[in-house]
């Protein structure tokens, strides 16, 4: 794992996220994403902060997974709690600490930040390896059930 480096995303990552955002979509929800659509949408986040940032992680300079952040404001926690969303690690790369590296960068950042409260993230039911993944992390899915209206 300490041969990973997590950074930000930046603009000339645009192809390689919007990708792994569409091979994520059908791996996971069996939904073809249309590509065109997905690289405005990533380009919209890098363009305008306050949207999210994406953080990548890289293995011998090629990046080999990445995560999106979506800030969230929680006036019970006078701050804000970032859900993690858009989650892939390439397949050659899984099993190999990619994601937990990925997490910890997130928590120490909260844990040092008088700003950030959490981190939070939803996955879907059948997920079950995701699951067990984000268990052994410390996550814990037994506070909130999501419900959403999509159009």
């Amino acid at each position: 794992m300490s041969d990973v480096l997590i950074r930000p995303g930046l603009l000339f990552d645009i192809d390689i996220i919007a990708d792994f955002q569409v091979k994520m979509a059908l791996e996971t929800e069996k939904l073809k994403l249309e590509p065109p659509t997905v690289i405005k949408g990533v380009t919209a986040v890098l363009d305008d902060p306050s949207k999210g940032k994406y953080w990548l992680a890289e293995r011998a300079g090629a990046v080999v997974g990445c995560l999106l952040t979506v800030p969230e404001w929680s006036d019970w926690r006078n701050g804000t709690v970032l859900w993690i969303h858009s989650v892939y690690v390439h397949p050659d790369h899984r099993k190999a600490g990619v994601y937990k590296k990925l997490y910890l960068h997130l928590k120490q950042m909260v844990e040092e930040s008088s700003e950030f409260r959490g981190l939070r993230l939803y996955v879907d039911k059948s997920n079950v390896g995701a699951q067990k993944v984000y268990e052994s992390l410390g996550m814990s899915g037994e506070h909130y059930h999501l419900y959403e209206w999509l159009k």
